[in-house]
């Protein structure tokens, strides 16, 4: 079992993050980023071209991640490829080794670097889950058997920002249906909000790893208000970060005690970072 699984299993906090494959085949900065955060991280998502812009395949890095002793999250998105190439990959990521998974549909390519792309979408996110549940069961999505089963632990995404909370939590309790074992969250800024979600998901018993997303600055807060579904950055935090003489220590301060306030209501955080994974160990620190 990876020490990730286990405690998630053991339910110990947990911390993962983001790695962001590079637009070529140089990984090193990549490589090199895991092995500073490792002792920090227990996990990193391996993002799927993010934003909708083309990347390295992130097979490819998570499985460069495992020959560094690192452990990968891979994430599978709907967005790029069928329910045959979706199901072709999560068997050849678990032949090199990788085990987890996060589910999602992924941002539509009109918003990336390749806008005439043509978005797939043949699974919904909740059929992925269940395709990815079967395979570890030893069958792909029409029943047909395997020769041998993968070992995928497989999570999900979560909205506690959603407009539509009660939506958002049929679909939690869905996805938890198809075989969803965890969940990592969109950022969290307002604790009081996040534990009044918390509160209404409980019952489900099923780890929540919440999201933590350093702000970089009173810009980046409002395009995020304004465009990013789920996230409301509180104007105390704007105006903190607008008057700020250095802003990533800062930004450290605040995402440590929402860690602080959070971590008795979840059982682990997801650091966001953009950029500034060098920041993550100050940040856990900070958060003791």
């Amino acid at each position: 079992m990876s020490l990730f699984k286990e405690k998630l299993t053991e339910g110990d906090f947990v911390v993962t993050s983001e790695l962001t494959p590079p637009k070529g085949i140089d990984i090193r900065k990549m490589l090199t980023t895991a092995e500073q955060l490792k002792e920090y991280v227990d996990a990193f998502n391996i993002t799927d071209s993010h934003n909708a812009r083309m990347s390295l395949s992130p097979l490819a890095a998570a499985h460069a991640l495992i020959r560094a002793e690192v452990e990968p999250i891979l994430q599978m998105t709907t967005r790029d490829r069928n329910r045959i190439a979706l199901q072709s990959d999560m068997l050849g990521a678990a032949s090199l080794g990788v085990q987890h998974l996060v589910c999602m549909g992924g941002d539509p390519p009109h918003l990336g670097d390749h806008p005439d792309a043509k978005p797939v979408f043949d699974f919904s996110t909740e059929a992925l889950i269940s395709a990815a549940a079967g395979l570890a069961m030893g069958k792909d999505s029409t029943g047909n058997e395997l020769n041998e089963a993968p070992e995928l632990n497989v999570g999900a995404v979560v909205n506690p920002g959603a407009d539509d909370l009660d939506t958002e939590i049929t679909r939690l309790e869905k996805k938890i249906e198809s075989g969803a074992t965890y969940f990592q969250t969109q950022a969290i800024f307002d604790p009081a909000a996040f534990e009044a979600f918390m509160n209404r998901v409980m019952s489900f018993q099923v780890p929540i790893i919440a999201g933590i997303l350093p702000v970089k600055s009173a810009k980046m807060a409002d395009h995020m208000n304004k465009n990013v579904p789920g996230i409301d950055v509180p104007e105390t935090i704007v105006q903190t970060i607008e008057a700020a003489e250095d802003v990533k220590s800062v930004s450290a301060d605040i995402s440590a005690e929402i860690i602080r306030e959070i971590r008795p209501m979840c059982q682990g955080v997801h650091i966001m970072a953009i950029g500034w994974e060098a920041l993550i160990p100050t940040i856990l620190e900070k958060a003791k």
